[in-house]
C-alpha cells in the first residue's frame, strides 16, 4: 500500500472494541523519532486484548494496577511494558476510557530508517528486524519510558489504512490455557509478510 492510502486517525478512531480495532491497525505505519534518528514500521501482525474480568490473557484482567494504568486511559496512547525483565513490548490503547482494552503490535516491516534499524539489531535479516513484539520495539528504538505517550503526537507518528485490509486471524501466540484457547482467535496478520511471527503456544500470558 502506498502512503496515499493512509490517513491520520482522530482520537475517536481508537474508541472501539480492541477486537475490532486490531485488524484496522494492519497496514498502519508507526514512526518514532529517537535521539539517534527516525525509524518507521508498517504493522503486519497484531493481537487484541480486552480487559477486566473478560480476557484472562490481558494484563488488566484482574483490575487496575500501577503497571496497567495506561490501559484504562484514553485511546490512542501507548502501553509499553517489560517482558522477561529485559524486552519492551508496545500496545495501542483501545476502546473508551475506563475499559482497559489494548492491541499488541506483534510484527512489522521497516519502511523508513532501515540503516538505523539494522544498527539496532545487528545480524538480523531485513525481514526479521521487526518480526516479534520485542524486536519491533527495539528496531523502532522505543524505550519503556515512552509508556503513556500519545501516538498522535511527536515523537510518534501514526497513519492508518482508510479501510481494513484483507487479513487472516487465529489464536494469540505465546499463550496457552484460557487466554489463548480457540475461543480467543484475536491474532490478526497480513498473509505472506515476512514480519509475521510463527504461531507458538506458551504458558506465559500477555
Amino acid at each position: 500500500m502506498s502512503d496515499s492510502g493512509l490517513v491520520a486517525p482522530g482520537r475517536e478512531w481508537f474508541a472501539r472494541d480492541p477486537v475490532e480495532l486490531a485488524p484496522r491497525l494492519l497496514g498502519a505505519v508507526l514512526g518514532y523519532d529517537a535521539p539517534d534518528g527516525r525509524v518507521a514500521v508498517r504493522v503486519v501482525e497484531v493481537e487484541a486484548y480486552r480487559g477486566v474480568g473478560v480476557d484472562p490473557g490481558s494484563h488488566a484482567f484482574r483490575g487496575r494496577t500501577r503497571r496497567n494504568e495506561v490501559m484504562f486511559g484514553e485511546g490512542g496512547h501507548l502501553y509499553a511494558y517489560f517482558t522477561y525483565g529485559m524486552h519492551v513490548c508496545l500496545n495501542v490503547v483501545a476502546d473508551a476510557t475506563g475499559t482497559s482494552g489494548g492491541v499488541l503490535l506483534r510484527g512489522g516491516a521497516i519502511v523508513d530508517g532501515l540503516g538505523l534499524a539494522r544498527a539496532r539489531r545487528p545480524g538480523a535479516s531485513d525481514g526479521d528486524l521487526a518480526r516479534g513484539p520485542a524486536r519491533l520495539a527495539k528496531a523502532l528504538g522505543v524505550p519503556l519510558a515512552a509508556n503513556g505517550s500519545d501516538l498522535l503526537a511527536p515523537p510518534f507518528s501514526l497513519r492508518v489504512p482508510r479501510s481494513p485490509l484483507e487479513h487472516a486471524s487465529g489464536p494469540r501466540t505465546g499463550i496457552s490455557g484460557a487466554g489463548g484457547a480457540s475461543s480467543f482467535p484475536w491474532r490478526f496478520w497480513l498473509p505472506g509478510e515476512s514480519g509475521v511471527s510463527p504461531y507458538r503456544r506458551h504458558p506465559k500470558s500477555h
